[in-house]
């Protein structure tokens, strides 16, 4: 538990002005303190429409409270809310008059969740969620922090690692219970407990990022020959003037980015320099960075020119693989016949044509980048860094079969346990004392 002796307040709402202003009180004195603005305490849970007075008892606003005594609340602790006319007067004079009450203090940031996390009220997941549905900015971002708000990778941990604990704990047993009746080969049935856990922890981990990737969005790169047109086409995609457009070669020497929403997904896109051979410092600085972003994209837009398709240049061509959309731009320079088969996308960034089709193309790829319909868990590099570690130390548990070294596997397992219970934030060793007596009804 948390040593929450302070109750902490703050405007939890936007600060801009607004209809409304919600400011919350969370700790001990949080009780006391609505009392004191507002003469009684509502019923628990159920909005009360009082008048809000000040320190000296002047009517401040008039607006609804609600009580939630602890641990049925937010933070697990006493907590109240005060929801008034969200103009900037008001929720000063508000925030004031809380400042004034003994034993209150301004919320750190994050302090509210803080709380929420020693009190057992939310996991780190849950927390890491929580900020990404405040910062998402497309429908499947959403989507995703929600099922992540649900507990739904908290679960699914917590489900491996009670299967750990519960190996680990008849380990244990034989390790400190030696004189009692326990089964045989205690080692070996662990291991096969293991064994079935490793693979569904193999097919989280194989997942092509695809969480991290819808969080923090799916990259893709333009690229190819100077005057190609990838500069028309980034401010087409942006809808506005991004890069600059010039018929003289060398235009953009660094990598602009515009951020957009295609079908739901987070895209960024990038504008790189002309791919070609160069003396010039500066231009040679943008074609290495234009090579280095390619190698680090989800996807690369290689674009040619319409004009002498399907003639295609060998440095943008060199770099067309899998993850690779071929784009083909100044489609309207193309002549009658021309043959157009194959992989390539037709556009035209000076008319629009085809910019349609590009754009529902990208959304369609972005989907696929992300995990399109499916769950993906791991939306952050520390999930994934302490699955990995969980992993290597339950491989080596399972490697130890029939090991006489009982308390150097019995360590292995604690430490995979460990490693999990680092993604939701629970490592308690009750939780193994627990099974041990649970299981073994020991000491009866």
């Amino acid at each position: 538990m948390l040593e929450s002796a302070s109750t902490i307040f703050a405007l939890s709402s936007g600060r801009d002005k607004a209809g409304i202003a919600v400011v919350r009180v969370s700790g001990p004195n949080a009780g006391p303190a609505l009392k004191a603005l507002t003469g009684s305490l509502p019923q628990a849970r159920f909005a009360a429409l009082v008048p809000i007075n000040g320190a000296s008892g002047d009517l401040i606003d008039r607006g609804l409270v609600l009580w939630f005594p602890a641990p049925a609340s937010v933070t697990g602790e006493d907590v109240a809310e005060l929801h008034i006319h969200g103009g900037p007067a008001i929720v000063a004079a508000v925030l004031a008059a809380l400042g004034a009450q003994p034993g209150l203090r301004p919320a750190e940031a994050g302090e509210f969740s803080r709380r929420a996390f020693h009190n057992g009220k939310l996991d780190l997941t849950q927390i890491e969620a929580l900020a990404d549905a405040i910062d998402a900015e497309t429908e499947a971002q959403r989507a995703q922090a929600v099922r992540q708000m649900e507990g739904e990778l908290g679960k699914t941990v917590e489900a491996w690692r009670t299967e750990v604990m519960g190996a680990l704990a008849h380990i244990e047993a034989s390790i400190d219970f030696v004189d009692e009746a326990l089964p045989e080969n205690i080692v070996d049935a662990a291991a096969a407990r293991i064994e079935v856990v490793l693979p569904l922890m193999e097919r989280q981990l194989d997942d092509s990022h695809r969480g991290e990737r819808l969080r923090d969005g799916v990259r893709m790169v333009l690229v190819g020959a100077p005057n190609v047109g990838k500069s028309s086409v980034l401010n087409r995609l942006a809808g506005r003037d991004v890069s600059i457009v010039s018929t003289g070669a060398g235009t953009t020497r660094d990598v602009l980015e515009i951020h957009l929403d295609l079908a739901g997904y987070p895209v960024i896109v990038a504008d790189t320099a002309g791919l070609r051979e160069v003396t010039e410092d500066v231009e040679a600085q943008g074609v290495r960075r234009a090579h280095d972003r390619a190698e680090a994209a989800d996807l690369k837009i290689a674009l040619f020119d319409g004009a002498s398709w399907p003639h295609q240049d060998a440095a943008t061509a060199d770099m067309v693989d899998a993850d690779t959309l071929v784009v083909v731009n100044k489609s309207d320079l193309m002549g009658d016949g021309r043959d157009v088969s194959g992989e390539a996308l037709l556009i035209s960034a000076k008319t629009g044509a085809g910019l349609d089709d590009l754009v529902d193309r990208l959304g369609q790829l972005a989907g696929e980048k992300a995990g399109l319909g499916e769950q993906s868990w791991l939306t952050r590099a520390r999930h994934r860094d302490a699955l990995v570690l969980c992993m290597g130390h339950l491989q080596a548990f399972v490697s130890m079969r029939g090991t006489t070294e009982v308390e150097i596997a019995a360590e292995e397992l604690r430490l995979g346990a460990r490693a999990l219970g680092r993604i939701t934030g629970r490592v308690n060793v009750d939780d193994l004392l627990d099974i041990v007596f649970l299981d073994f009804c020991l000491g009866k």
